[in-house]
């Protein structure tokens, strides 16, 4: 049996220690790494994910708090807009109220001023004619549809406040003239006669006339004619600037009536 000092006993046992550790290499109960690795965010989320989610809702909180907060400023700014603008709509319409105040008293101050003064001016009347009446340059007249001889024209005109009509301008007689209607013969009396001196042809308030709108070869005293009417027909021919006549006073025509408005009203004639 050989010494264990011996160096072949030394290299034996060696070799017998190699090969059982390559035994256990190979043996199939002995493996490392057995089992694979989990990884380590499954399970239980780990605490960085914790602190991620809640940094999320945070800035999700926050972000919905400065919507809120924005929206609520920019409501209250335009309400304080409206306020001013109606403020300042308000300021306006007092001021235009003081001026006008101020205006109307001056126009007062004004008129009374030009009431009482020396030159002082009439305020303006609207005259209104009476039914059946036409108004013109200050005066009404009327159109009667029933005849009379002219001295009963004359005292029926002045019974209603006026006299037969004293036609003075070119534009009064016109305007007479187209208030008349056409026919065959329409004559009508007006204030002018010559009955006091032949040919003197005066008005029913004494003054003289002076013109006038005499058809031609009129005036003509043919058969003792002091009164004048004024005619118009069917013939368009015929103008009102040449439409007067002379007639006897006793016939029986219609006549036209005038009537300074300066006084108080009159009635109406009847018709």
């Amino acid at each position: 049996m050989p010494s264990s000092d011996s160096p072949a006993g030394s290299d034996g046992m060696f070799c017998k220690l190699m090969d059982e550790e390559d035994e256990l290499d190979r043996s199939p109960d002995v493996q490392l790494n057995a089992h694979p690795m989990r990884p380590l965010t499954a399970g239980r989320p780990g605490p960085y994910r914790l602190a991620t989610i809640c940094l999320a809702t945070l800035c999700g909180v926050l972000l919905i708090s400065i919507i809120a907060v924005s929206a609520h400023y920019k409501n209250k700014a335009a309400g304080g807009a409206a306020t001013q603008s109606v403020d300042a709509l308000s300021a306006a319409i007092s001021k235009l109220q003081q001026e006008k105040a101020a205006l109307q008293s001056k126009l007062a101050a004004r008129t009374a001023a030009a009431v009482s003064g020396p030159h002082a001016v009439a305020p303006t009347v609207s005259i209104v004619c009476p039914m059946e009446w036409h108004l013109f340059n200050g005066s009404c007249y009327f159109i009667s549809r029933v005849s009379r001889d002219w001295p009963e024209s004359k005292s029926y005109c002045e019974s209603k406040g006026g006299h037969l009509a004293i036609i003075v301008t070119e534009e009064e007689q016109t305007f007479l003239w187209d208030q008349l209607p056409r026919g065959h013969w329409n004559a009508y009396w007006f204030g002018i006669t010559d009955g006091h001196t032949e040919d003197q042809w005066t008005w029913v308030d004494g003054t003289p006339l002076v013109g006038g709108f005499w058809e031609e070869g009129e005036p003509n005293n043919h058969i003792d004619e002091d009164c004048g009417y004024m005619v118009k027909t069917r013939v368009l021919e015929r103008v009102a600037v040449r439409s007067w006549y002379d007639a006897p006073c006793s016939m029986y025509r219609p006549f036209i009536c005038e009537m300074e408005m300066g006084g108080a009203r009159s009635t109406a004639l009847p018709h």
